[in-house]
């Protein structure tokens, strides 16, 4: 075991894969309920300069809030956050995301530690600073998704066949599949006498990497303020309980008046269109709402006369419709015009958000024939379904062949009529 005095030396980090909370993480929502006066506001303008905060220098923003949205039958956690920008300069839009630096649990960290067989105050030097490896594996290094390099080295040491199997079939997907789930505890669990000092260690992981998540409220309605809806990641793999890197660094340990280091994140491509009369269309199930929440808050500050219709859903309305009273309220305002909704439990038949659209895909056209602008926001497979179904309604309801369809959606792209924020 090496002493608290011994003095390593680490290099640089390894590549990453990646894997279920990754994957899971990327979540973009958003809840509250914050009333929006009724007089227009005039857009925040952008910074004129280069914001100090970014990825290795960002914002310490005070948790003003940290509430559980979700209802006791859940079977997701999703939780509302509002974080304060202070004295930060940050200015943001509607559509744009924020990136949070994530702090690692500290049971996989000391588990680690205890793995490595030495004290958590043993001194490691990085680019010529000495630091304790339970910071560096606390603050610095991704151990909740595994690098490549470690996997590969841990083959190597080990030769083990299921591992090298993997690696050999030189497949990207075949890797993130046997990666899916696992941590750098379970690397190197394979082989319980496999050795590695913490510069063999921290030489194979990655630099720990920020979360980018939906911001879902609005500047005009939101001044000072930034909220964030995020979906906790919680599994059991390997006879242990397990956590999202980011969102449990949010869930079980931010409470108000604690910090996080938050960065404005821009996203360009997913913006309102700068007609406040044009209709707009939003199809986000789930955690993939909060852009739209921000979008309607921005929509009813600034006065915009288009109409507003949104595709929500998630598995159970009981437990699941974490944005109820605060969209009830937008439709009886007049701000939200159409609201579909679908909960696919809540029948035999499931029932998704590209159901809906094909159910209405006469009228849905009908907005797009007017300038409607179309929005996206979720996962993957669902983006790839709501595009199969947009699709099949322009055919159908625009008289139009398949391969008309496709330059009617091309065309709907090109002009930034049709815009997807998916992961």
């Amino acid at each position: 075991m090496a002493s608290a005095e011994t003095i390593f030396d680490v290099g640089k980090a390894g590549c990453n894969i990646i894997t279920r909370e990754q994957a899971q993480e990327t979540t973009r929502t958003a809840d509250g309920a914050d009333s929006a006066s009724d007089v227009p506001v005039k857009p925040v303008k952008a910074a004129s300069t280069r914001s100090p905060w970014n990825r290795k220098n960002p914002y310490r923003a005070i948790v003003l809030a940290n509430n559980l949205l979700s209802g006791p039958e859940s079977d997701k956690e999703v939780r509302h956050y509002s974080l304060s920008l202070g004295d930060s300069g940050i200015e943001y839009q509607a559509g744009d995301g924020l990136g949070v630096k994530p702090v690692n649990n500290p049971e996989l960290v000391d588990a680690l530690i205890g793995r490595l067989g030495v004290g958590p105050d043993t001194t490691i030097t990085v680019k010529n600073s000495q630091n304790r490896l339970d910071e560096l594996l606390t603050h610095s290094y991704e151990i909740g998704v595994p690098s490549v390099d470690l996997i590969e080295a841990v083959a190597a040491r080990t030769g083990d066949a299921e591992l090298r199997s993997v690696l050999e079939a030189d497949d990207r997907a075949t890797l993130h599949a046997w990666a899916w789930g696992k941590d750098v505890l379970d690397v190197l669990a394979i082989d319980g006498s496999l050795a590695l000092d913490p510069v063999e260690l921290l030489g194979l992981l990655r630099p720990l990497q920020h979360r980018v998540y939906s911001i879902s409220s609005s500047p005009l309605t939101h001044q000072g303020t930034v909220d964030l809806t995020v979906a906790s990641v919680r599994y059991r793999s390997a006879e242990r309980d397990r956590g999202g890197v980011c969102s449990t660094f949010l869930a079980d340990r931010l409470t108000e008046g604690e910090t996080a280091g938050v960065f404005l994140t821009a996203n360009k491509s997913f913006r309102l269109p700068t007609d406040d009369a044009a209709p707009v269309i939003m199809v986000g199930p789930g955690t993939g709402v909060a852009p739209f929440r921000a979008f309607l808050h921005d929509r009813r500050a600034r006065g915009a006369s288009g109409r507003n219709w949104l595709f929500f859903g998630d598995h159970h309305r009981g437990s699941d419709f974490i944005y109820e009273d605060e969209l009830r309220s937008f439709s009886h305002a007049g701000i939200l015009t159409r609201l579909d909704l679908a909960f696919s439990r809540d029948q035999s038949e499931k029932i998704y958000v590209q159901h809906r659209m094909r159910e209405d895909g006469k009228e849905l056209y009908s907005w797009l024939e007017e300038g409607a602008h179309f929005y996206v926001c979720g996962g993957m497979d669902m983006g790839k379904d709501v595009d199969s179904a947009l699709r099949e309604i322009v055919v159908e309801h625009g008289g139009l062949t398949d391969g008309q369809a496709e330059d009617y959606v091309a065309e709907l792209k090109s002009s930034k009529r049709y815009l997807r924020d998916v992961y």
